[in-house]
């Protein structure tokens, strides 16, 4: 399934991406680089794949890492708006994470094609831009970490080590992406309720 028909329910990421020219040579490269990898998409194959010319590429982007850091930012901000609504939300602690892993879950799932790229391209980033999705990503660990903090303190939780459990509980969410296929025995929300579950039993929900 390519990325431009992957829905989780809600609008795609790339809404804020004007104009549609733009908007189309990103979601080229999304697949191209889920397809080929990063390092192996040439610009001539992105502006292929978006059926224009290589030279109508760098009116948008100036470089094919530009694409990339967008690619991951839209990416990021959206997980971790997912992160964020739950984290925020009504109820106990065992509730909302609950609800922050089943949601964060369904999106790499419904979002698989973007989500491997958001995820796992990282490394092709030059510095500059890697700060800058190194902060975004803290802010991901951050929502995880102070759900499992306050479940903790108020005794719903028994987690000796917060900070190692954050990082279980985000790998587990996370690799999602590298396996879910639209043509697998399970829909994006079944995979979220059943991660739900697996990590409530991880923190000892009570």
């Amino acid at each position: 399934m390519s990325a431009a028909r992957e829905s989780d329910g809600e609008a795609q990421p790339w809404a804020e991406v004007t104009p549609d020219a733009a908007r189309r040579l990103l979601v080229a490269a999304v697949e191209a680089f889920a397809e080929r990898g990063y390092h192996a998409t040439t610009t001539r194959d992105i502006a292929g794949r978006a059926g224009m010319s290589p030279a109508a590429l760098y009116i948008h982007y100036k470089t094919k890492e530009e694409l990339l850091h967008r690619i991951s930012r839209v990416g990021h901000e959206k997980a971790l708006e997912v992160l964020s609504t739950a984290a925020r939300g009504a109820g106990s602690a065992a509730e909302r994470l609950a609800e922050a892993v089943r949601s964060f879950v369904c999106w790499h799932a419904a979002q698989h094609t973007v989500a491997r790229v958001v995820q796992y391209e990282l490394d092709a980033l030059g510095p500059e831009a890697w700060a800058e999705i190194r902060g975004l990503r803290r802010q991901v660990d951050a929502e995880v970490r102070g759900i499992i903090e306050d479940g903790v303190a108020s005794g719903e939780f028994d987690v000796p080590d917060v900070r190692g459990t954050t990082l279980a509980v985000l790998s587990l969410c996370i690799d999602v992406a590298r396996w879910f296929s639209a043509d697998g025995p399970r829909t994006p929300d079944e995979v979220g309720a059943l991660y739900a579950d697996l990590v409530l039993r991880m923190v000892g929900a009570k």
